[in-house]
This record gives C-alpha cells, sequence and structure tokens, in this order.
C-alpha cells in the first residue's frame, strides 16, 4: 500500500477513532455542550467607586487618562484596595509566608458547589452565625459534603446593596450587626470535609458583633489553613443548595493579597 493510501485511510478513520476513544467517557467539548445549555448565575456585584466596603476603607477612585472623543480611545485609571467590592482573601492577606493570588492554582478554581442557607433565620436574628446542626441537615438532605467543594454561606444580606450602612447595620452604640461564620462549622467544613473554600455575601467572614470588637479570628483561621475566601457574594438565593458548580477567577496579581474577583455559578 503506498503511503498516500496509507495517508488517506487514517484521515478517513480519524473520525472514527475518536468516536471510539471517547465512547467510555464523554469528550470536553461533549462535557462544554452540556454546561452552555444550563443555567449561569453571575454571584459577583458590579464594581463602582461607591459600593460597600469594610469599615476601614475610604471609597475606591477612577480617573479617564484617553477618551473616545479626545484619542480614539478609552483607558480609565483604577485605584482601590485589594479588598474591593466581591473579592478574593487569600491566605497571605493575614498570614505572612502563605498563599499570595499567585500561588493559588487554576484547579482550586473550579468546584462543586455548596450553599448552606440560614436566610430565614438571619431574617429575625441578624447576629446569627451558622451552626453546625444547619450543616448536619444539609447533610442529611444531600449526602455529605464533597472534599474539595466551595461552600457559600446564604444570608440574603446582599440584598441590602448597595446601601452601605444597611450591610453594616450598627446600633446606636456604633456595634455592627450581621450575620457570619462560626468556629464549630469551620473546623467541621476545613478539617473533616476538606473543602477548598468557602464564601459569604457580608463584608466579613466573622459576625458584626464580633468585628465591631476588631476580632476577626474566624477568618485568620480559614486562612490560616492555607485556604482563600471570597467576601461579597451576590444572588445566592438563586442558588440550589446543591449540584451547582463554582467557577472562581480572579486576576494573577503577583505577591496579591486581596483582589476584586468574578464568581459564578453553573447550576444542575
Amino acid at each position: 500500500m503506498s503511503l498516500r493510501i496509507l495517508a488517506i485511510t487514517a484521515t478517513a478513520l480519524l473520525p472514527v477513532y475518536n468516536s471510539m476513544a471517547f465512547a467510555g467517557e464523554p469528550s470536553l467539548w461533549n462535557v462544554y455542550d452540556t454546561l452552555k445549555s444550563r443555567q449561569w448565575v453571575d454571584l459577583t456585584h458590579s464594581y463602582n467607586e461607591q459600593i460597600p466596603h469594610w469599615k476601614g476603607f475610604e471609597s475606591a477612585q477612577r480617573k479617564s487618562l484617553y477618551t473616545i472623543e479626545k484619542d480614539g480611545f478609552q483607558v480609565d485609571l483604577y485605584s482601590h484596595v485589594g479588598q474591593w467590592g466581591t473579592h478574593v482573601d487569600p491566605p497571605a492577606h493575614f498570614h505572612n509566608g502563605l498563599r499570595t493570588i499567585d500561588q493559588i492554582p487554576v484547579n482550586e478554581q473550579l468546584l462543586p458547589l455548596v450553599v448552606l442557607d440560614i436566610h430565614r433565620q438571619v431574617e429575625t436574628n441578624a447576629d446569627y452565625t451558622v451552626s453546625l446542626a444547619d450543616v448536619k441537615a444539609w447533610e442529611k438532605r444531600n449526602g455529605p459534603i464533597p472534599p474539595g467543594a466551595f461552600v457559600a454561606l446564604r444570608s440574603d444580606w446582599s440584598k441590602r446593596w448597595p446601601d452601605q450602612s444597611k450591610i453594616q447595620n450598627l446600633d446606636a452604640q456604633g456595634t455592627a450587626h450581621y450575620p457570619g461564620w462560626s468556629k464549630e462549622v469551620l473546623v467541621y467544613l476545613y478539617e473533616n470535609r476538606k473543602i477548598t473554600a468557602s464564601g459569604h455575601e457580608t463584608t466579613d467572614t466573622d459576625p458584626g458583633i464580633a468585628t465591631s470588637k476588631d476580632d476577626y479570628s474566624l477568618e485568620s483561621y480559614i486562612l490560616g489553613k492555607d485556604h482563600y475566601q471570597i467576601e461579597m457574594l451576590a444572588n445566592l438565593d438563586q442558588l440550589p443548595e446543591a449540584g451547582a458548580l463554582a467557577v472562581v477567577s480572579f486576576p494573577k496579581i503577583e505577591k496579591g493579597t486581596g483582589f476584586p474577583a468574578r464568581v459564578f455559578a453553573i447550576l444542575p
């Protein structure tokens, strides 16, 4: 058989080979075809200079350096702290020597998504913190939280956006009242269930009554375990409590200690 005939035969058989190669396992393109047919939900607040933020930060700044009218193109200069809007907190945000943003690998940015829903409790108690009983009830309905998951705490606090005063919810004495995580739940999730990351809708991991005393021990715990977290998530009320995927993206800032993130979910 000539080389020409061999080449023609190989070319003709290539589609057959490809279909056989993926007969027992779908190709990534087939997986994508499935995913793109699902509902995608943006979990990120839009960036602007006045959005709610941690009490110690000033507003961001934006300056136009070039404009389409004058220069034919638009270029803006943005000035903001790393922890602005929906953002990532890498371990180095609280702990010297632990991972910075650029050291978080991309395989930690596509994860099974678990939603712990405490919004009913928060409606009657703004200081509510998620309990181990809440987590056990979730697992009774859905099975064990999968290793490597991204666990989001739904409180519906993001519905107060973009009102800074409603987000902080200060009383007459200046104490903030907003929900948060609890140490027992974080220990269970990170040390028992071996999750990869977690996130929430509020400006802090710790509840408002703790941060009002400058107590950020729960955030320190997560980051100290060399995990990252996402703060000020949005639209968690549009997600199922189990079965979705989380995609967490952010710029690869060298030695970065925080930066705005883009987070979205792909629903089952």
